[in-house]
């Protein structure tokens, strides 16, 4: 054997010791639980149900009473069978639907995206989230009872809940609830929240509006009033409709199609008694009625960005409030505007708050200390 012959016989020796030292490694690696090449992500499944609504039979606005629901269920969920899970309800803001939030819609967030990024980072617990279909003839349902729009408050406080509770593997006690939502959705959350302790333990509210009524300036008046047909309302800008939906909400009037509600101005003048109902459904203005059920709640968090002012400063005030009361809460105002850094919110403030506050077992009297 010549010395090149040699040469390459070492080579092809060496060569083959590395890959038998280098099938070994990921030999030893392939069996470590979970690893694979790529390391994927594990994500959670997202489906979309339909709950009907006693309550909402019959609303005279005409909308279905079976409700559009998104559900995400945690990677675990499909896997480990026995395993039961906190659950948080989650509520859309005004225009938006459940199906933007969850993907099935081109939208400026998708939680559930946001979700298993939190997961994949280790900063959350697994949750399984729901988000009813508030969007309605009135482009959003305040989350209030009204003849108009059907019981929309009752629907998601008692009859999702119980719906869920049935057909999920949840943990059936307020220790397990949190209540949260963004914008309409913050507003439904502390209208609801601070209503039922018995059944929501925790709330965390993202830039929630209508803390304060929200009655019409001099130039709103007239584009409200302009508004006579159902085609008109759809061509109306963004504040008219929320004038339209805030009054489908909170001053119902059965007698009066094809809208079935009473605005705040009429014939250009101010209506007291509909000022009056729509400060009644103000969660700042009702908040100490409800203090003695708001202590019950073991955490309630929220926060606004600097750049969405109005919102902002009725966040200092339920601040100032709560602190008036020595209520213990976190409120926080960071750089932002009301949609911007709502993603970023939900994965660094939100669901550590549930992580922490929830509870992922049954407790005596199902609720947590």
């Amino acid at each position: 054997m010549n010395a090149n012959s040699m040469n390459r016989q070492s080579t092809q020796s060496t060569r083959l010791v590395r890959s038998l030292l280098m099938l070994g490694i990921l030999g030893v690696l392939f069996a470590i639980p979970g690893y694979s090449q790529d390391s994927p992500a594990k994500a959670g499944k997202v489906e979309r149900i339909k709950v009907h609504g006693k309550g909402l039979e019959g609303n005279l606005a005409g909308d279905s009473p079976d409700r559009d629901v998104s559900v995400y269920l945690p990677p675990s969920y499909q896997t480990d069978k026995k395993r039961r899970y906190p659950v948080i309800y989650f509520l859309h803001g005004f225009t938006d639907s459940d199906d933007k939030w969850y993907g099935f819609t081109k939208h400026w967030i998708n939680l559930p995206a946001v979700v298993d990024k939190t997961l994949a980072d280790g900063k959350s617990g697994e949750f399984i989230i729901v988000t009813p279909n508030a969007y309605n003839r009135y482009f959003g349902s305040m989350y209030s009872n009204s003849v108009t729009i059907g019981n929309w408050e009752d629907f998601v406080a008692d009859e999702l809940v119980a719906y869920v509770d049935k057909n999920y593997r949840t943990i059936p006690q307020a220790a397990s609830r949190g209540l949260a939502g963004h914008s309409m959705g913050g507003y439904g959350t502390i209208r609801i929240g601070q209503k039922h302790p018995e059944i929501f333990s925790s709330l965390y509210l993202l830039s929630p509006c209508c803390m304060m009524p929200n009655v019409p300036n001099e130039q709103m008046a007239p584009r409200m009033e302009a508004v006579k047909t159902v085609a008109d309302l759809e061509k109306a800008d963004f504040g008219t409709k929320a004038m339209f939906a805030s009054a489908a909400s909170w001053s119902p009037n059965p007698t009066k199609a094809p809208f079935y509600l009473d605005l705040p101005v009429h014939e250009g003048q101010p209506q007291p008694m509909v000022t009056a109902k729509w400060t009644a459904n103000a969660p700042l203005a009702t908040l100490d009625q409800y203090i003695n059920n708001i202590k019950q709640l073991h955490a309630l968090a929220f926060d606004a960005g600097s750049k969405d002012a109005t919102i902002a400063g009725t966040n200092k005030v339920l601040d100032a409030m709560l602190t008036n009361y020595s209520i213990p809460h976190t409120y926080e105002e960071y750089d932002g505007d009301h949609i911007n850094r709502i993603g970023e919110r939900i994965e660094q403030k939100m669901l550590p708050f549930f992580t922490k506050n929830l509870s992922t077992e049954m407790v005596k009297g199902g609720k947590k200390k």
